[in-house]
């Protein structure tokens, strides 16, 4: 009897059940492009070695989808964040100085560099600062950039 339901099982799973289907991103109107390019702000709020190899990982990605010409990605390090981008902590240094070379913009607080003690010149070269990081965010935002925090 129990082999009785195991093909009925079976076939109500392959007559209810869904394939995988593989679909392409519909890209939203305008299309991206050199002359509007996608503008994406990412913040990175924290120093965890796996959750910054992430963001970065995740940023390579967007920036593949689109094109390098086609998209413009700046991270905002702040709080937590800004440790990646500082010389004597960076776990990441290499990668950073690498995807600054593809044209990702990195921005650090200024705000939580004063108080960890930390300066300017103590910066990943290549790496941007502003005076408060979260007002950055908010204000690309606010100017049509997309954010993501992951």
């Amino acid at each position: 009897m129990r082999f009785f339901w195991f093909p009925v099982l079976i076939g109500l799973f392959l007559f209810t059940g869904r394939a995988a289907v593989t679909a392409e991103v519909q890209v939203s109107d305008p299309q991206p492009s050199m002359d509007e390019p996608r503008r994406i702000i990412v913040s990175l709020h924290d120093k965890d070695d796996a959750k910054v190899n992430n963001i970065l990982y995740n940023i390579v990605n967007i920036q593949k989808f689109y094109g390098q010409d086609n998209v413009e990605v700046v991270v905002v390090g702040w709080g937590a964040g800004v440790r990646p981008l500082l010389k004597p902590d960076s776990t990441v240094r290499a990668r950073i100085e690498s995807l600054i070379q593809y044209g990702i913009t990195f921005i650090a607080c200024k705000n939580t560099m004063d108080t960890v003690g930390r300066k300017i010149d103590d910066l990943i070269d290549g790496v941007e600062w502003v005076d408060a990081g979260l007002p950055e965010i908010i204000e690309r935002r606010v100017g049509g950039w997309v954010d993501i925090w992951p």
